[in-house]
């Protein structure tokens, strides 16, 4: 294929101290495009997804490891590869990839992260596009559903066991429901959420939807092998589990609960590329995605109210 034009200079969004979006982030017209390590490809971007973890860094709680300011924030991507570092084998220029481009998600993050016209991953942290999905679609998957995985494994989740997912709308939530009844085989999927919610809650696959503004899950007479919880009641969670159950948690340590903060790998979405493909597993766009380049703020606006559901994806990119 004919050599892609790469430009020295790009468009990104940046920012360069810590505080709120709509405070600190900026458009920059003229950022550096990133080196390419021998192990990284150059991914020109189409779409990114933006994660709670993006405006916890920019607000500064995790300066002790965080990269050096100015920066770009993104994790998750969905682009075309345009350049390939020395040791790279499994991508090719023109290969439509996607994923998380943060190896751990608090330690040195990447300064150039996914908002923006290019950014850099390790090509173990990256997957084949699935064919079937658009570049929004993909670029919404890659740290949710990375996580969701993660605590599924961590709490060594089996077919025929029970789960209860806390924040079961959320961005991670949508995929432990999806991956614990359509990939596992769960017996039995609960989950909360608000009033408007549950009929979600069912599409996805949860048995029993619970609304958390009319009734306390842990007075269930009901009782789970699992509980995933992704909003931070890890306290209330371990009153619905039975016996020998298991609690895993992303918010907040517990000296009890399985807490984990993901490493990310590429492979996870390869293995479950093939349920995209099918139909099993779908992803979940927030009603008011995808948001253009140019209102990355309201994008970031609209997670930070807490009130999306699904992701909240940026595209086109630019």
């Amino acid at each position: 294929m004919a050599a892609i034009s790469i430009p020295s200079q790009m468009k990104a969004w940046t920012y360069s101290e810590y505080g709120k979006s709509k405070q600190v982030l900026k458009l920059n017209e003229s950022v550096a495009l990133p080196e390419v390590k021998e192990d990284q490809v150059l991914i020109k971007v189409v779409a990114a997804s933006l994660n709670p973890i993006d405006y916890k860094r920019m607000e500064g709680y995790f300066r002790n490891t965080d990269s050096p300011l100015p920066t770009v924030p993104g994790y998750d991507v969905a682009g075309v590869v345009v350049k390939l570092g020395s040791e790279v084998k499994k991508f090719k220029v023109g290969d439509e990839v996607y994923g998380d481009i943060n190896v751990k998600a608090l330690e040195c993050p990447k300064v150039i992260g996914s908002l923006a016209e290019y950014t850099t991953a390790e090509e173990r942290l990256l997957a084949h596009k699935p064919q079937n999905l658009s570049y929004a679609e993909a670029a919404s998957l890659p740290l949710a559903l990375e996580t969701a995985y993660e605590g599924l494994e961590r709490a060594e989740f089996s077919a025929g066991k029970s789960i209860l997912v806390l924040g079961g709308a959320g961005g991670v939530g949508t995929h432990v429901i999806q991956l614990a009844k359509h990939v596992y085989g769960a017996s039995k999927v609960a989950a909360t959420a608000s009033t408007r919610k549950l009929e979600l809650l069912r599409n996805l696959g949860a048995d029993l939807p619970i609304d958390y503004t009319k009734e306390n899950f842990e007075n269930l007479p009901e009782k789970f092998d699992v509980v995933f919880d992704a909003v931070g009641q890890t306290e209330q969670a371990f009153k619905a589990l039975k016996e020998g159950g298991k609690v895993v948690t992303i918010v907040q340590p517990d000296p009890q609960a399985i807490f984990f903060i993901l490493t990310t790998d590429g492979a996870i979405l390869e293995k479950l590329n093939p349920y995209f493909e099918s139909g099993k597993l779908k992803p979940l766009l927030d009603p008011k995605s995808p948001y253009p380049f140019s209102q990355t703020i309201e994008a970031f606006s609209h997670l930070e109210s807490n009130r999306a559901t699904g992701k909240v994806v940026v595209y086109p990119i630019p």
